[in-house]
């Protein structure tokens, strides 16, 4: 079970700290536990009911009428809402839900809803990309386990590689793209993205996935010349980001090096010029 504190809740939630408290004080929309040292800490339930509650009251229920509903009655109209509506937090706060659940029939079916309306493309960049942020939050908060990340990454690697099975294989003697995670890197679902996004745009690719040892990259590059190299970079290396990516810039010269991952995103190295940073499926297009 989830251990949330207020400001972990005012994060995943969206709601300001103040406001939660009012609403536990005036309308007893939740009602925090203690621990032995009288700290208060909400549960996985209290995130549950204050992600609907926060949806209905951003879309014109008065927090008064909310309070008065029953779950069944929040959930139907939480329901209602997310199938008529087009933001992408409405969406993103209902994948949250079905994965803190681990309701897989919910989360299939929100995600194939949302492919349906928006497109694969779409969903990945502008609801799923978010949503693992999200995703980010409680793995760090310790309120997700390894289960919860294996269950929603096992759904989404597979629409994934249904949507790069059915992309047309460019022909040999076009443009090339190598793909890999660093030794010790496991999380390649932006990885698999962005596969998808290169094969999209007429590259040949060559995804080696998770865990590729150094030396075996270099025997690889040698092999296929490939003009770029996609990387994603979430855990801790063994020595510093700027060594690593001396080393790649070095070794492979002529090819271009696009790095994102959380790790990447606190860089403040050295630039080098043919290695590149990049956060979203928009950026990485450009050097398509």
């Amino acid at each position: 079970m989830g251990k949330y504190s207020i400001k972990e809740l005012e994060k995943l939630s969206g709601i300001k700290a103040h406001t939660i408290r009012i609403w536990e004080k005036r309308h007893k929309i939740i009602a925090p536990a203690r621990t032995t040292t009288n700290i208060r800490f909400y549960s996985d339930d209290d995130l549950k009911k204050l992600i609907n509650v926060s949806l209905l009251n951003n879309n014109g229920i008065k927090i008064s009428r909310i309070a008065d509903m029953s779950i069944e009655e929040m959930n139907r109209k939480v329901l209602e809402i997310s199938e008529l509506h087009s933001d992408a937090a409405v969406h993103i706060d209902q994948l949250v839900l079905a994965m803190i659940g681990l309701e897989e029939e919910m989360f299939e079916k929100n995600l194939n809803t949302l492919i349906l309306r928006y497109g694969f493309e779409k969903t990945i960049s502008d609801i799923i990309y978010p949503f693992l942020e999200k995703i980010g939050i409680l793995w760090q908060t310790q309120n997700i386990t390894p289960a919860h990340e294996h269950f929603i990454s096992n759904l989404i690697r597979q629409k994934i590689i249904v949507a790069i099975d059915g992309l047309t294989l460019p022909v040999k003697g076009t443009r090339k793209a190598l793909l890999y995670l660093p030794e010790g890197e496991m999380h390649e679902l932006s990885l698999l993205f962005s596969n998808f996004l290169a094969r999209k745009a007429g590259y040949r690719t060559y995804y080696l996935g998770q865990n590729v040892p150094y030396e075996d990259l270099v025997k690889i590059v040698e092999i296929h010349q490939p003009g770029i190299l996609i990387t994603v970079i979430t855990g801790p290396l063994t020595g510093s980001l700027e060594t690593y990516f001396k080393k790649l810039s070095t070794d492979f010269p002529n090819a271009t090096v696009l790095a994102s991952g959380v790790q990447t995103t606190r860089f403040q190295g050295e630039k080098l010029g043919n290695v590149q940073i990049f956060s979203t499926p928009t950026e990485l297009q450009r050097f398509f």
